[in-house]
């Protein structure tokens, strides 16, 4: 009776690590859905960012705003411009048959800006919840590395059909820890320039520095950590596509 305790108590690690890969792989599937690889191995940033439409969809609709609010300086046609432009590419969308959360959750996240500016009346607080969800990214990001799940990793091991398996690599897991830095690093200097121009109610800097800090430079950090991330060998690329069956040969991981 005992040895079949034992030999349950034995198994139950496994079976949790084994339900946190699975949990992982769908995760990571779902947040790699977006990004795309060239047949070379190379990232395609560029198609990951959506092309012209998705970096249109990003900058146009805060850029109305910025622009119009500086040559009125008047609240409301600046916030109806922007909601505008918003709402004629989610119409674009739902015209080209893309899926209806793509085609609202752009009017929505600027529906929700708009309304906060509205309600206080400040310019500058349009600019509000973008700083708020930069936050919880920055802190959900760090999160992820500390439990060994950096974000990186997830969602560049789905692209290379690596899985979850470079969790038992320590070499990879720390290249794809370093790349989720840089994406932390990135959000906290957004964090570092906004909240002082947002507070001293800069409105022209805080606008154009929430364009120049967007898209472009979040581009920049997955290229970065696409390339400091890539496999150092051939051999190293089957160790990760081996997945478990190496785990051996490995350092052991903590879940």
């Amino acid at each position: 009776m005992a040895d079949q305790q034992s030999s349950r108590q034995a198994e139950t690690p496994d079976e949790d690590k084994s339900r946190a890969d699975e949990v992982g792989e769908q995760l990571s599937a779902q947040a790699a859905s977006k990004l795309h690889a060239r047949d070379d191995g190379s990232l395609e940033v560029w198609s990951s960012l959506g092309g012209w439409r998705g970096l249109a969809e990003a900058t146009l609709p805060p850029a109305a705003f910025l622009l119009v609010f500086l040559f009125t300086e008047e609240l409301g046609p600046a916030l109806l411009s922007s909601l505008l432009v918003a709402g004629a590419f989610g119409i674009a969308r739902l015209i080209q048959r893309g899926t209806l959360v793509q085609s609202v959750s752009g009017i929505v996240g600027v529906g929700l800006c708009a309304l906060v500016a509205q309600q206080t009346g400040e310019a500058r607080d349009f600019y509000v919840l973008g700083i708020l969800v930069n936050v919880v990214y920055t802190t959900a990001f760090v999160i992820s590395i500390a439990v060994r799940w950096p974000v990186v990793g997830l969602l560049f091991g789905f692209i290379r059909g690596q899985g979850v398996a470079w969790r038992h690599q320590a070499n990879l897991r720390r290249r794809y820890a370093l790349a989720t830095w840089i994406l932390v690093a990135i959000m906290v200097a957004r964090f570092a320039v906004q909240v002082p121009l947002y507070v001293a109610d800069a409105f022209g800097p805080l606008g154009t520095s929430r364009l120049v800090m967007g898209v472009p430079l979040w581009a920049l950090g997955l290229w970065l950590g696409w390339m400091i991330t890539r496999p150092e060998s051939a051999g190293e690329a089957a160790d990760t596509d081996e997945g478990s069956a190496a785990r051996d040969d490995r350092e052991p991981v903590r879940d």
